[in-house]
């Protein structure tokens, strides 16, 4: 065997012993689970042959507890750069079957050597966490390491999409990377987050309660909002994955990427002239408007099980992007509370960061009412949808198609918060209250002398709509552009995105603003 032959051999079985991860028994182990390896993770998501694998030789340098007799190629995760939809992006995988994925300080500078560059090239960032936390044996230095990936985490946040993928375990300080990336998904019934475990938890405060139920997908899908998206499979999550990645940008230097699209920005939706019923109380479900007017009439919902009564996430217009706002009236009549602010504040800011225009529907009759809303600090709450608004430079384009009331018309892209082009169906209702509110405060004493207070009251609601709960008010002083029949609405929000494709708006000189967290 020639020199050449011979080490070309001996890289051969070098990596293949890499690739073995922390053997076949673990990786049957791992597949009884119901969970993919590390490395069958990277090579679902990514675009067939485009995987790079980087690093595949570093291991641990930990001496401490017979560690020096146990190192493994690749130190327990899997990392690189590759393609997803033909675009760059880079990715990490944890490997449960080394170590049970336990971060050590080698582990850790891999993840960040990624990371970084994927940060000085402007790519999307994928990790994909299956891990047992921190390498005890290490000590401090794992915990060095976990605080490297959090520093990086924060200086990428809004220059590049992060995207936190939980397929396993994600315990103790582990869970603050994913917290701070942009978008969480979950695999359902083999992931769980959480800051401290159900034994401790037992231990310290006496409640019983297993892993599922206390940081499953579902509970932090529909009760924490901490995960964006859940699915059944890994197969599925890494699908939705790739989704989400085709309508999001390479970074913020560029702009959403482009999808061919054969569906005409000429196409009326009829549809729409018969879905807002005429009794103002009566609910009906927001999705149906926002699906008919996206192309091919898809809709990416984000955050969909959480908050519900707003909706958040991506379409496309002409095969652009857009992200969507919106309040949902089939559930709690489209309030605001607490959760839908943070929900509708966090995704405004992620659009404005990435170049995402944004399209905001308005069907909202106030702030929910109530102690446990004023106790949970919904002056706070509420007060970060206007900042997001307020702050939000990129194209913003407003449509009210019922009620838009009080505080809450103002704090969803208003005029007055500049948003650029403002819409309102012939049903929109803009005003301070609604029109029985605002009568039994206004006329009180009229209604209880007359002598059928009834129809006084009648009569003073009916002459309160007229004046103030209509889009012809709101229209004649310039806080509402143009009043539209709703089957025109793709073809006119379409206009008008073209024609804010070019907006610029300086914002003031500072540090940075302080966001009412």
């Amino acid at each position: 065997m020639s020199f050449m032959n011979e080490k070309s051999e001996e890289l051969r079985k070098r990596l293949e012993e890499s690739d073995s991860g922390g053997g076949q028994d673990k990786i049957a182990k791992q597949h009884q689970a119901g969970k993919m390896t590390a490395r069958e993770r990277v090579l679902e998501l990514l675009d067939d042959g485009s995987f790079e694998e980087i690093d595949k030789f570093v291991v641990h340098r930990c001496s401490d507890f017979g560690m020096e007799r146990t190192k493994i190629p690749g130190e327990g995760v899997v990392s690189g750069f590759g393609r997803t939809n033909g675009r760059p992006v880079y990715v990490f995988a944890q490997d449960f079957t080394v170590f049970g994925g336990s971060l050590s300080y080698t582990h850790a500078m891999k993840i960040c050597k990624v990371m970084d560059l994927a940060y000085r090239n402007g790519c999307p960032l994928i990790g994909i966490n299956d891990s047992g936390g921190a390498r005890i044996q290490e000590g401090v230095e794992s915990l060095g390491g976990y605080g490297e990936g959090f520093y990086r985490n924060v200086r990428a946040s809004g220059v590049i999409p992060q995207i936190s993928v939980i397929m396993g375990p994600c315990a103790g300080g582990a869970v603050y990377s994913p917290a701070i990336t942009d978008f969480i998904f979950m695999a359902e019934k083999t992931s769980y987050m959480f800051i401290t475990g159900p034994q401790v938890i037992k231990e310290v405060t006496s409640e019983v309660i297993d892993s599922e139920s206390l940081g499953g997908a579902k509970v932090h899908g529909k009760v924490s909002g901490v995960c964006h998206f859940h699915y059944p499979t890994e197969k599925e999550t890494l699908a939705q994955v790739r989704d989400l990645l085709s309508f999001l940008p390479d970074s913020s230097r560029t702009g959403p990427p482009i999808v061919h699209c054969d569906d005409p920005l000429d196409r009326k939706t009829p549809e729409l002239n018969t879905l807002i019923p005429d009794n103002p109380r009566k609910p009906y479900d927001m999705l149906k408007l926002i699906q008919p007017v996206m192309d091919d009439a898809y809709f990416l919902e984000v955050h969909k099980h959480y908050a519900r009564n707003l909706i958040t996430g991506f379409g496309r217009i002409g095969g652009k992007t857009i992200g969507v706002v919106a309040n949902q009236p089939m559930w709690m009549a489209g309030c605001l509370d607490t959760e839908a602010s943070v929900k509708c504040a966090r995704f405004v800011r992620f659009c404005d960061a990435f170049n995402i225009p944004l399209w905001t529907l308005l069907d909202v009759p106030g702030y929910l009412p109530g102690t446990q809303q004023e106790h949970g600090g919904i002056i706070k709450h509420g007060a970060k949808i206007l900042y997001a608004y307020a702050e939000a430079t990129v194209p913003k384009v407003t449509l009210i198609t019922r009620k838009a009331y009080g505080g809450a018309y103002v704090v969803m892209a208003s005029k007055h918060l500049r948003a650029d082009i403002n819409l309102a169906y012939p049903s929109a209702e803009i005003a301070v209250m609604g029109a029985e509110g605002a009568v039994q405060i206004l006329f009180r004493k009229q209604i209880k002398e007359a002598a059928d207070p009834e129809a006084k009251r009648r009569e003073l609601i009916d002459d309160y709509v007229a004046k103030f709960a209509s889009p012809y008010r709101a229209a004649e002083l310039g806080f509402v552009d143009r009043i539209i029949i709703p089957e025109d609405t793709r073809i006119i929000l379409a206009k008008a995105l073209a024609q804010l494709e070019n907006k610029e708006e300086e914002k003031p000189k500072r540090k940075h603003g302080n966001i009412p967290l």
